[in-house]
């Protein structure tokens, strides 16, 4: 009886063994592919440590100066526009944020406007016009002497961002521009009183990843202008 029942139980007993095989098989690949994947997450967070940090003595005085345009700016009654697409799009509706709501300490509203979120204006003037000019037209509606454009774009050669620098300059307005890869046409149109924080390097997400740093350090900065420092 109990022969006929190990019998009975063998084919279920080898596919029992066969599929722990595999499993183990399968759970050695994951292994391996999560160590790999583990490296490959740490390479990044290394490259961008690395990369802030050697990039801090030439790009700290830039970020200084850009603060200080802010706040004379807006000790003056102005106000800052911002604009960049895609991720640039989004740290400068992050900059907008810090400065209506707060940085990191309780103080009055900063004006401050981000040109790439009325999503009405944009698929206007992109739909009658061209996309090369959803932040020009916006400029120089909203913009005044005195005010600020900060200006985002990780390659300088946007062509929407070059034109609203074009519009700033119409309009008698100063420029802080966050830019990596050379610069690019952004850079080629910045005078002397302008602000320019270029990032030394060619990678976009590690641009990306030093703009968003420039970016909460301006705002710390006009925070300290403003309110004094704490630190």
């Amino acid at each position: 009886m109990a022969a006929r029942h190990r019998e009975h139980l063998r084919p279920w007993i080898g596919k029992l063994l066969q599929s722990g095989q595999r499993s183990r098989r399968v759970q050695a690949a994951h292994a391996a592919r999560t160590m790999d994947t583990t490296q490959r997450i740490r390479s990044h967070f290394a490259d961008s440590a690395q990369l802030k940090l050697a990039a801090a003595e030439a790009l700290a005085p830039e970020i200084a100066r850009a603060a200080a345009l802010m706040t004379e700016c807006l000790l003056g009654d102005g106000k800052i526009l911002a604009c960049g697409n895609g991720g640039s799009a989004s740290d400068a509706q992050h900059f907008a944020a810090e400065m209506i709501g707060r940085f990191e300490r309780e103080r009055p509203e900063l004006p401050a406007i981000s040109l790439a979120t009325d999503t009405s204006i944009l698929t206007a003037i992109a739909n009658d016009y061209e996309y090369a000019q959803v932040f020009a037209k916006q400029v120089r509606a909203l913009g005044a002497a005195g005010d600020v454009l900060l200006a985002i774009s990780t390659s300088g050669n946007s062509a929407n961002v070059v034109a609203a620098v074009d519009a700033a300059r119409e309009r008698g307005m100063r420029i802080v521009a966050l830019t990596g890869k050379g610069g690019g046409r952004v850079g080629e149109l910045l005078s002397a009183d302008d602000v320019h924080v270029c990032v030394p390097h060619s990678v976009t997400a590690r641009i990306q990843e030093l703009h968003i740093l420039a970016i909460h350090c301006m705002c710390d900065v006009i925070d300290a202008n403003l309110l004094g420092d704490e630190r």
